[in-house]
């Protein structure tokens, strides 16, 4: 401020200079005419330079105080704002030393220990300054119960000598958003959420349950069911013999995943004459901006539930699935009528279509190359050019491949990636076989240009699924992918005829999933392998594809003998070697590792490149599919497995540690 008036009254000064300086030439001008003015002339000078330096020094005075005065008023009023701000105010250094602080800001924490929290911003707030030359900043942060939104500026910056380096000078502000926060969350909690709860094979166990315990059966389930609904004081709804429609408060969805959705156990525990156990399958969500936005996103989430094998419930929040239960082993609930529909469905596409174009899975096995094979056939049939993409890597097909490739059919059958891009148009049709994953399909580039797909696979659903398909022959409960080709050769047409390797390569895909017809194998599994017996299927020239040479045998026995043992019954060990058939060899060391006596599951990692493959078997009491979801992979309860970037084996192997004790925390 004095600054300010310093150079007002420099101001002053100076246009009174010009006027003397006026005056002066107009009398020398007088002399010069007549020389009788000079005496008189230097008397006028002489006092009005005596008035003027009088009358500047009063008026200056004067102006000064007047300056002074409004000065102190307009200090003292912004002193007093600052010391009575409704808004906790303080002043501090970057080295976390207070230099002032407001009334409020004394009242507000006088029973925390503020410094903490301060030294905590300032740390924060000297970090942003320094790399991003920032002026001002803001920062949510709760004391003692309150939530704070904290704003601030820089108030001067000064270079310290001794320590050569700047310090800030910083005003906060702590806003105090408690009650938005409060009010924020109450809105959040009563939101409506929708769910939606399915008796899993209804049909099943009504018919097999003895005429008298239908009724009691039936309504043991939905009193368990309205019990579990009214603990929230939610409104469930029956909409069909087995179908429930859920609405409640958000509020309540937290304690429902904090109790693992007991609802599962309970229903699993009522006894049937037929020892089937009853299963739920439940879907919950808050995503949607309306009521009948939210129930689509439950019938969505429910879709996901059923393709993962039921029993168990999904919770979908901003886009993302969680998951819980899933723990009763997959039985054979699919009937000949879908089966028949799809093939009819399939064909139809088929048919539509300028021509075909069939992809696997990355690693490509023989459960994925015979289902292309067999679907090629059946679109061969309808008089289609088809084309298999494909790029084999490594031995685990290699006696397979060979055979196949000595076929001249084969040879123009099977093209590359760029060679599949060019055959593309609008109204091409891609076959997806083997996987439902858009990060697992074997040619990204592919997936996206086509514009018309099909799927078929039988992989639990994962919530990484392929958009946008026209047909999803998707049947978590089939035994592999080939099963479900050979039941769509059956009922599509009636003149299809399979060639031997054909049959083979199919026969062998139901083969080593089932690992020798002993896993998840069903009655429509031996109908299958015995439709494709009736074309000559060598069962012995399938088995010696995948027979191992004695190097790979005594590799899987060395990573068998190196494995350590975790929660008494758990395997897992690593392959050190690293090619490009590692992925084989972890997957038949797992296989391995469950003939071992006590071992209820196993897990194999081994790497290829930057790529980190983790195998996971189990004879059905852990679910090794959820285990390895966590990591980004997928499969069965009983088979899966996941690729990991960016981590060493001994990162892998820590990772897998923990999510497997988080599995057996979560189903305790």
């Amino acid at each position: 401020m004095s600054d300010s008036n310093g150079n007002f009254i420099e101001k002053i000064i100076a246009k009174v200079r010009i006027y003397l300086v006026i005056i002066v030439l107009l009398c020398i001008v007088l002399c010069v005419y007549d020389w009788h003015w000079i005496l008189p002339s230097i008397i006028l000078i002489i006092v009005v330079s005596i008035y003027t330096l009088l009358e500047n020094g009063r008026k200056k005075n004067e102006i000064v105080n007047h300056i002074e005065e409004i000065t102190m008023d307009v200090s003292t009023a912004g002193k007093s704002t600052l010391v009575n701000s409704p808004i906790p105010l303080v002043i501090i250094e970057t080295d976390g030393s207070i230099i002032w602080r407001s009334k409020k800001f004394t009242e507000s924490f006088s029973n925390v220990d503020i410094n903490t929290y301060l030294n905590l911003i300032v740390k924060e707030i000297k970090l942003d300054i320094e790399n991003n030359h920032a002026q001002e900043f803001n920062k949510n942060l709760n004391i003692n119960g309150k939530s704070y939104k904290i704003k601030g500026t820089i108030a001067n910056i000064r270079r310290r000598e001794r320590k050569k380096k700047k310090e800030y000078m910083l005003i906060l502000y702590f806003l105090d958003y408690t009650e938005y926060i409060d009010l924020l969350n109450k809105y959040d909690n009563e939101a409506t959420c929708v769910g939606i709860a399915t008796i899993d094979g209804y049909d099943d166990v009504i018919q097999k349950a003895l005429p008298e315990e239908k009724l009691e059966l039936l309504a043991k389930v939905e009193k368990s069911i309205m019990d579990w609904a009214a603990e929230t004081g939610g409104l469930i709804v029956k909409n069909d013999r087995n179908l429930f429609i859920y609405i409640f408060e958000k509020q309540y969805l937290s304690k429902m995943e904090n109790d693992k959705f007991n609802i599962l156990d309970k229903v699993k525990s009522l006894e049937t004459s037929s020892k089937i156990p009853v299963t739920l399958s439940i879907a919950l969500t808050s995503d949607g901006k309306t009521i009948y936005e939210k129930y689509r996103n439950a019938l969505a989430t429910m879709d996901m539930v059923l393709g993962r094998g039921g029993d168990q419930a999904a919770v979908r929040k901003d886009g993302k699935y969680k998951f819980y239960g899933g723990k009763t082993l997959e039985t054979e609930k699919r009937t000949k009528v879908k089966a028949r529909n799809m093939a009819k469905a399939i064909a139809r596409c088929i048919s539509d279509s300028d021509n075909i174009i069939i992809m696997g899975h990355k690693n490509i096995d023989i459960d994925a190359v015979g289902s292309a094979l067999g679907m090629y056939r059946l679109a061969k049939s309808l008089d289609k050019e088809c084309n298999i993409v494909t790029e084999p890597v490594g031995d685990s097909l290699g006696k397979f491949w060979e055979e196949l490739n000595s076929i001249q059919e084969y040879k123009d059958t099977i093209v590359t990636e760029e060679e599949a891009i060019k055959l593309i148009s609008n109204n091409t049709l891609l076959i997806i076989v083997d996987t439902h994953k858009t990060s697992y399909v074997e040619f990204p580039s592919i997936l996206s240009a086509a514009k018309r797909k099909i799927i078929i696979d039988h992989h639990r659903k994962s919530p990484d699924f392929i958009e946008d398909v026209e047909i999803s022959f998707h049947e978590v409960y089939a035994s592999s992918t080939a099963e479900l080709v050979t039941e769509l050769i059956q009922y599509a047409k009636d003149d299809v005829t399979l060639s031997l390797i054909e049959a083979e390569s199919l026969y062998g895909g139901i083969m080593v999933d089932t690992k020798n017809f002993t896993f998840k194998t069903g009655v429509r599994t031996f109908e299958a392998a015995a439709y494709l017996r009736k074309y000559g299927v060598d069962i012995i020239k399938v088995k010696k594809w995948f027979q191992a040479d004695l190097e790979s045998y005594n590799e899987i026995a060395d990573i068998v003998k190196k494995a350590e043992i975790i929660e008494d019954s758990i395997a897992i060990s690593v392959c050190e070697k690293e090619d490009e058939n590692t992925n084989l060899i972890c997957a038949k060391a797992a296989d391995e590792l469950l003939t071992i006596s006590n071992i209820t599951a196993s897990f194999v990692m081994g790497k290829v490149g930057d790529k980190i493959f983790i195998s996971g078997r189990s004879i059905g009491d852990i679910n090794v599919q959820v285990i390895l979801e966590k990591l980004g992979g997928g499969g069965h309860i009983t088979l899966a497995g996941a690729q990991l970037e960016g981590l060493t084996l001994e990162e892998a192997h820590d990772e897998l540690v923990i999510r497997i004790h988080e599995y057996l925390t979560e189903i305790m």
